[in-house]
């Protein structure tokens, strides 16, 4: 597997030698890094704003994506090395959530742990068996996405715009099709949760079941909203993601200080 270089594969919203604790962010399917764009400024400002670059879409638009979403995380946690001298808290919502665990147990594997892991909107691996499947034709991919996320109706009903972004969506949702999930080892980080409370995609109670997969702890905050409640909700998540990377740098100062 070929390496991509860190500046490709990372865009940095906010990020300089004082960021030691750096947030980085995944974005669901058939969406890019500019997911994240208006994230810097509900940050702290001693926090790093990074956001993956995945391939088939804005900046990487012809790079080609990876067949599997294994092959996509062994690609991330790879191009990511240069980050290890940082605390990382991983945020994923969606298909992200998943690449997200899954690049956070390749970064642990390789002795170089997340801080944390934060996780939105998504069904943890081990319940993915059996769920049902969202590929088929353009039109039922069309009509999954608008389903749960009627703002996308405008860019679909746009010739132009609908070829550009159509391609990235068809392999993402192949990849997260394909994703056999299942069992995996405990991570030792803490896990935390976020999902709107009329999420069609999945329930608070199956968002629950990430704690399963963390011998740390769990919390899961629940906000108003369907899938995509981290739009309307952006200031009131924000927040909360401060408070987790306080905790997280306190964390790690107590533990520098332990003779």
């Amino acid at each position: 597997m070929t390496s991509v270089d860190d500046e490709l594969l990372i865009r940095r919203y906010r990020d300089d030698h004082g960021c030691r604790t750096k947030l980085v962010c995944f974005a669901p399917a058939g969406a890019g890094a500019s997911t994240f764009h208006t994230w810097a400024k509900g940050l702290p400002s001693d926090v790093g704003l990074l956001a993956v670059r995945y391939p088939g879409r804005e900046d990487r638009l012809r790079d080609p994506i990876p067949p599997r979403l294994e092959d996509l995380a062994d690609e991330i946690a790879d191009g990511i090395r240069a980050l290890s001298g940082y605390r990382l808290v991983l945020f994923g919502h969606s298909m992200g959530a998943t690449v997200a665990h899954e690049v956070a147990l390749r970064l642990q594997e390789q002795g170089r742990p997340p801080a944390a892991l934060c996780v939105s909107g998504r069904r943890p691996t081990h319940l993915l068996p059996g769920r049902k499947m969202i590929s088929g034709s353009d039109a039922e991919i069309i009509a999954h996405i608008v389903g749960f996320d009627d703002s996308r109706s405008a860019v679909f009903d746009d010739e132009a715009l609908r070829e550009l972004v159509l391609p990235a969506i068809r392999a993402d949702y192949r990849l997260v099709d394909n994703f056999d999930g299942g069992e995996r080892p405990l991570l030792d980080c803490p896990i935390y949760g976020y999902t709107g409370d009329v999420d069609t995609e999945v329930t608070p109670e199956q968002m629950d079941r990430w704690a399963d997969l963390t011998r740390g702890s769990f919390r899961l905050v629940v906000m108003p909203g369907g899938h995509f409640y981290l739009r309307a909700e952006e200031a009131a998540l924000l927040a909360d993601l401060s408070g987790v990377l306080a905790e997280v740098k306190a964390r790690k100062s107590r533990t520098a200080t332990v003779p």
